[in-house]
């Protein structure tokens, strides 16, 4: 029997696209992840003539957790880690097209941008900054503390990285900070408990799928674009086309690579993972 109108409403795809930095010369551990300003000015130019509906992230969150229903055809920006490019690149962009945005930031780049999580050199958002984007109506949210791969972690660890990582963020901006988004896009079910029991009501993956307002509020789906993320492939998500859409179970592959890594990291030989 068909599930009817309804249901085939909440499994409308939603595209949650993810970015990192938008920058001419990005230092080359980050650059496949990286798109150039004037395509970032493409794809949101792409974005518009699809008639995609940009909204917060927490509209979706509400309509993933039983609240009011997303308008038709919504998409959602979401940009990780705290590169300093969203500051001058990205937000000048948005505000002109008056999109809303959620930034994810790694707190430990926030203490000494020269002695982060990241390798040097690399141009991350300052304390005072992000605190002005805030002040500006950029949705903050977390990111960790050193961005590890959560699911190899011991839990006092796992626990630090989670709740610490609140703790500071609302330190310094003042207010609640609900949104986080797991690092390398890597959760366990073990994570995702940890994660509720620490207060976020959001959490982000990636799966490289279209969200929904059926998807699991805590391991939303997104669509990460990359260097090599073609205007043909970028357009077909626009249309809701080229990817599966969220819920879907988790496949044995993936259950397999966390093994892999978890592995490795008790041989202290950690697998580096580059986004």
């Amino acid at each position: 029997m068909s599930a009817g109108p309804a249901a085939d409403v909440q499994r409308s795809p939603v595209p949650v696209f993810l970015y990192h930095s938008v920058a001419d010369d990005p230092p080359s551990w980050i650059a496949p992840f990286t798109v150039t300003p004037r395509t970032f000015a493409e794809q949101l130019a792409v974005i518009a003539d699809s008639g995609l509906r940009v909204v917060p992230l927490r509209r979706l969150v509400a309509a993933q957790r039983g609240g009011p229903p997303l308008p038709d055809r919504s998409a959602v920006l979401t940009f990780d880690d705290g590169f300093a490019d969203f500051r001058g690149t990205v937000l000048p962009l948005l505000a002109s097209l008056g999109l809303p945005s959620t930034l994810y930031v790694t707190t430990g780049v926030l203490d000494d941008t020269d002695q982060g999580p990241f390798p040097p050199g690399s141009r991350m958002l300052s304390r005072a900054q992000l605190g002005e984007l805030d002040a500006l109506g950029v949705e903050i949210g977390g990111h960790t503390r050193t961005h590890p791969q959560l699911d190899t972690l011991p839990a006092g660890r796992l626990r630090d990285e989670v709740r610490g990582c609140g703790r500071h963020l609302e330190d310094l901006l003042g207010h609640p900070v609900d949104a986080f988004a797991y690092p390398h896009g890597y959760s366990s079910r073990a994570v995702r408990a940890q994660v509720r029991e620490a207060g976020w009501t959001s959490a982000a993956a990636v799966r490289d799928a279209f969200s929904s307002a059926d998807d699991d509020p805590l391991r939303i789906a997104r669509l990460m674009v990359r260097a090599d993320t073609d205007r043909d492939r970028f357009l077909r998500w626009t249309r809701g086309d080229a990817a599966p859409v969220a819920p879907f179970p988790e496949i044995a592959r993936t259950r397999g690579w966390r093994a892999y890594r978890r592995l490795r990291a008790r041989l202290n030989v950690p697998y580096q993972a580059l986004s």
